[in-house]
């Protein structure tokens, strides 16, 4: 931010008082000298009209004229002091330079005035009489001049305007200039603080965006590979048992085993698609940081046109029956389209529900309910109790699965919930809002 007066006086203590630059210094203490030597001049007449020596004349000169030096400080003691020392003929640079300094200063308007009015007053005083004295003196043989008349106190007003009004009125131009450049420097370093801040959130959007993008990419993968890779398990268990008992089925097994395999990689391949078509720029360009969270999205719901659907439940419960697993499908209510978010998400959910169960429950039966109501549509995974008799096939699991499937439910909008039921088995519920919306 703009360094303030204190600061500057506090910077300036100690090397250079209350200046600010050495030019600074330079000035004040050469228009004091100045000043010092016109009201020594003008002290010796001061002192022959006074009566006084002329060393204390002098002397008081000096004195007089160096109170300019701390017109930066204190302005209105140059200006009290000139006023002062008016009725002595002396300190007329002082008294300019003091209303210059007490214009450009921070002090309170009214009290400018009112200093600015007695200084006027003071010169006028003085020069009438003066000017009286020496018309007084010069009117031998001219009768045509009154001193009494208008001559004096018009020529004196012209006289001190002269003198007051330039300093005055160039002093309030520079401290309204001054004000102005310090409103300006001050408004640009506030522009410039708003501009980094807004640069910041800018940056985090994105970041948070990108976080976003990644967390979704790595949920479509673990429903893609989890799901596919956890059949395949299955599968191969199952062809490792029945290789020497019955060849067919083991034929059966491993052509399963490779077109889930396909199928994993096909649905792997369309994502990876999808990022690189959505990541590869045609050439190098600056994008700004809020664009970002934009692509980010847009790249999110072009993912969201394609995937699975709720046409191939079916095709997913048949899939875990041929892995052995007791599966039924039941739909209640009239099929109807939804938007592509919800399909995907139920499938999703659907899909993953029922890996858990070749995980964990091995050889237990599973409900798999899929309901169409009014404005939503609801689904339900529910299987028995494991059977003890069954062989697991020591699937490891990343604990990510119902993290997984409330994340995609809260996103849309949906109700999640999950838990064991009374009779040993677990249950997986969400309810999806045809018309989602942002959580």
């Amino acid at each position: 931010m703009t360094t303030t007066g204190a600061d500057r006086d506090a910077e300036g203590v100690g090397k250079w008082w209350w200046w600010g630059r050495r030019r600074s210094v330079v000035l004040d203490v050469g228009l004091a000298l100045l000043s010092a030597f016109e009201c020594a001049l003008e002290g010796i007449g001061f002192a022959g009209k006074a009566a006084l020596p002329v060393p204390v004349g002098v002397l008081f000169g000096l004195l007089v004229g160096s109170v300019l030096l701390v017109r930066r400080r204190w302005p209105i003691v140059v200006v009290l002091v000139s006023i002062a020392v008016a009725p002595a003929e002396m300190g007329f640079l002082m008294g300019i330079v003091g209303l210059y300094s007490l214009a450009a200063s921070e002090v309170p308007r009214r009290i400018t005035a009112l200093l600015a009015g007695m200084s006027t007053l003071a010169v006028f005083v003085v020069t009438v009489v003066r000017m009286r004295q020496d018309v007084a003196q010069a009117d031998v043989g001219q009768p045509d001049i009154d001193p009494s008349g208008w001559y004096v106190p018009v020529v004196a007003v012209f006289m001190t305007l002269g003198l007051n009004a330039p300093p005055l009125l160039f002093g309030l131009y520079i401290g309204a200039r001054r004000r102005l450049m310090e409103s300006l420097r001050e408004r640009a370093d506030s522009l410039e603080q708003e501009l980094s801040l807004l640069a910041d959130r800018a940056e985090q959007r994105a970041q948070w965006a990108r976080q976003e993008e990644r967390t979704r990419i790595a949920r479509e993968m673990h429903d893609v590979v989890a799901h596919r890779v956890s059949l395949m398990v299955v599968h191969a268990a199952a062809l490792q048992a029945v290789a020497l008992k019955d060849p067919q089925k083991a034929v059966r097994n491993a052509a399963l085993v490779g077109d889930m395999g396909r199928q994993a990689l096909t649905e792997l391949r369309e994502m990876l698609g999808v990022l690189r078509e959505g990541s590869a720029p045609a050439a190098p360009a600056v994008v700004p940081l809020a664009a970002v969270g934009r692509a980010a999205a847009a790249a999110a719901e072009a993912a969201a046109d394609d995937g699975p659907c709720l046409d191939a439940l079916e095709t997913l419960c048949e899939q875990s029956r041929l892995a052995g697993a007791a599966v039924e499908f039941l739909v209640i209510g009239e099929a109807r389209a939804y938007p592509p978010e919800v399909e995907r998400t139920a499938y999703r959910v659907v899909q993953e529900a029922l890996t858990n169960v070749h995980k964990h429950a091995v050889g237990a039966e599973v409900v798999v309910r899929l309901a169409h109501r009014g404005t939503e549509v609801a689904m339900q995974v529910e299987n028995g109790p494991s059977d003890a008799a069954a062989a697991g096939v020591g699937l490891p699991s990343g604990g990510n699965g119902l993290v997984g499937m409330r994340e995609r439910v809260l996103r849309i909008g949906g109700v999640f919930v999950s838990g064991a039921t009374d009779a040993g088995g677990f249950k997986v519920s969400a309810v999806l809002p045809t018309c989602p919306g942002r959580a």
